[in-house]
């Protein structure tokens, strides 16, 4: 394959490796070869013609023999600012996770809190091959969008918004709608294409049970006249459709009720999304709207959902961990395994028949590559390795107990990969992790800023962890 451009500017060549492109013919070069020029790629293909090409330029090599190449994984759901907040809301239900927990956290948050959470999130992200993420709404987005500039991280960042409903600490009950739009639109143009470009600001609704009409509107055509995206939590679990059946005058739920008010477009990235019907799911289809399938999430509080109905009907969907206090992990590379588990569990639940064919592994890594940078509307820069797209790469050394031996790569690069197993990490043309160690950031001093930081922010909120056992 030709080369791009011919600029003589620093190039990196990273060869000798098995290159998993996922490219849409799905090509894999088990002796492969990368160029790298600025923050792009620059060519792709096999060792034995990549290298002569660039010869003459005098380019850094590195020799990846026996290691395998990804594109930069892609989480579409995670709450970068509930990272100080793991581990306070285990074994409760919804609700009770938000009124009682979760949103007395979040409201007694601090823009140095969001900061720091975001600091301490996004370790475990790069150590588990994330290059990009969708923050799914929290606070304080100037405290994420500056610890994603560190970090050198991608990330689409959202403000977590609601204007109307029960259970609301007094600082969010207050605000306006058109306060809550005027919020968003003020963070878009501080933050969009910030960092390089790495930072795209997308407008949020946490949920439509605290959302008006009037909201939900104002929302889809702020982000049509902006050029963004929308990220929402959607049909979680069934006291929601209840609700809006009850409340709003259709026959099931939020998915038809959204459809109904043409809120269902494109730029459109609903979270979770397991109570949905047949029919729902056509309409999700038919809109091009994009689901983020969080499977350890999704089985602790929600539910099974129909993801191999979705993808049948052609809908986009990606992979997300949600945040620490609803999943406690947020690797990526663990919700591939669980995913398709999961599905082939789910057979057995809605069918009373077995499939072990449910989800195959290739399928799983499009959801958490390319997938996702669809679901995330950055598919034409991210997600493949491909000339033109940008330098967000993952090496991972399969030389462990964990991985060998390899008989199907696609296949264990799903069902035994550990997060043990990703040893270096590039984003935007960057190394941000090398060798298992994370270089734009100190890790150890991030980790004392949060032990501090989530111990005075618990207090402030008087959240009291209740004790499991006896403690002497």
């Amino acid at each position: 394959m030709e080369p791009r451009n011919e600029n003589k500017s620093s190039i990196l060549l990273l060869h000798n490796a098995m290159i998993v492109t996922m490219d849409s013919q799905s090509r894999v070069y088990q002796d492969g070869a990368i160029a790298i020029q600025n923050n792009s790629i620059i060519a792709v293909g096999k060792s034995a013609e990549i290298l002569p090409q660039f010869s003459s330029l005098s380019p850094q090599i590195l020799d990846l023999s026996g290691q395998i190449l990804l594109p930069g994984f892609i989480n579409t759901h995670v709450h970068t600012s509930q990272q100080l907040g793991r581990g306070i809301a285990d074994d409760v239900d919804l609700l009770t996770w938000l009124h009682k927990r979760i949103w007395p956290y979040e409201s007694n948050m601090t823009e140095q809190d969001s900061f720091i959470s975001t600091l301490l999130c996004g370790i475990e992200l790069i150590h588990s091959g994330v290059t990009c993420f969708a923050e799914a709404g929290g606070q304080h987005l100037s405290g994420m969008a500056s610890a994603v500039e560190v970090l050198g991280l991608r990330a689409c960042l959202t403000e977590s918004i609601m204007d109307w409903g029960e259970g609301l600490p007094a600082s969010w009950a207050a605000r306006t709608t058109e306060e809550c739009i005027k919020l968003q639109e003020d963070l878009f143009m501080k933050h969009h294409n910030t960092a390089d470009g790495r930072i795209k600001v997308w407008l949020g609704i946490r949920q439509i049970m605290n959302s008006t009409d009037r909201l939900l509107a104002e929302t889809r055509d702020t982000a049509k006249k902006l050029e963004t995206g929308i990220h929402m939590h959607i049909a979680e679990i069934p006291l929601e459709n209840q609700l809006i059946v009850e409340t709003r005058g259709v026959d099931h739920g939020t998915v038809t009720y959204l459809e109904k008010i043409k809120f269902l477009q494109n730029n459109l990235l609903a979270a979770h999304t397991v109570w949905v019907n047949e029919e729902e799911v056509d309409c999700l289809s038919k809109a091009g709207v994009k689901v983020s399938h969080c499977p350890a999430a999704a089985m602790r509080m929600l539910g099974f959902a129909p993801i191999r109905e979705m993808l049948s009907a052609g809908v986009c969907v990606s992979l997300g961990t949600d945040g620490a206090p609803s999943n406690n992990r947020m690797s990526i590379v663990d919700e591939m395994y669980l995913a398709s588990l999961v599905s082939k569990g789910r057979e057995v639940f809605s069918k009373g028949t077995t499939d072990p064919t449910a989800l195959p592994a290739e399928t799983i890594l499009r959801m958490a590559t390319i997938n996702g940078a669809k679901s995330i509307l950055w598919d034409k820069e991210i997600g493949s390795l491909e000339v033109g797209k940008k330098a967000d790469i993952v090496v991972v050394n399969p030389s462990s107990w964990s991985m060998m031996p390899i008989h199907d790569c696609i296949s264990s690069l799903v069902y035994c990969m550990r997060t043990e197993n990703i040893v270096s990490v590039m984003c935007n043309g960057c190394w941000i992790m090398k060798d298992k160690k994370i270089i734009t950031i100190d890790e150890e001093k991030v980790l004392s800023m949060a032990k501090h930081a989530s111990a005075e922010l618990l207090k402030r909120a008087g959240i009291q962890v209740p004790s499991r056992m006896n403690f002497l």
